[in-house]
């Protein structure tokens, strides 16, 4: 099993920027689809960015595109979100998730990822 953890989250006015790292440990691989998910309170948790074992495929929400970048350094185990130009709706809980398969595309469902971290909150003044 693949153990996940996030670092990185924090309070930020609105506009500011913020780096989320979520590092792997346990079994892990690079081969691993990985994505990253938020969830705001009485809200379900939705996708906000996923990627490919190879990093050459990435997914976004609408309202990620153009604002956040996910990325990962295989080398450190390490799946990043830059997140810039951030909004009050940002701020939720931010998770990360593996999917311990080969393959080589990525995830976007919650259903679909079988490790998780514990999430860093992220909160976005106005």
């Amino acid at each position: 099993q693949v153990q996940l953890r996030e670092s990185g989250g924090g309070l930020v006015q609105a506009g500011g920027s913020l780096r989320l790292s979520c590092e792997a440990s346990g079994r892990t691989s690079s081969s691993y689809p990985m994505g990253w998910f938020r969830q705001a309170p009485e809200t379900e948790r939705e996708p906000v960015a996923a990627i490919s074992w190879s990093g050459l495929v990435t997914t976004y929400a609408d309202s990620a595109k153009g604002r956040f970048t996910i990325s990962r350094d295989n080398d450190k185990s390490t799946m990043y979100l830059q997140m810039n130009s951030l909004k009050p709706d940002d701020t939720a809980v931010y998770y990360c998730a593996a999917k311990e398969v080969h393959y080589s595309g990525t995830y976007w469902r919650a259903n679909d990822y079988d490790n998780w971290g514990q999430g860093t909150q992220v909160t976005v003044s106005s």
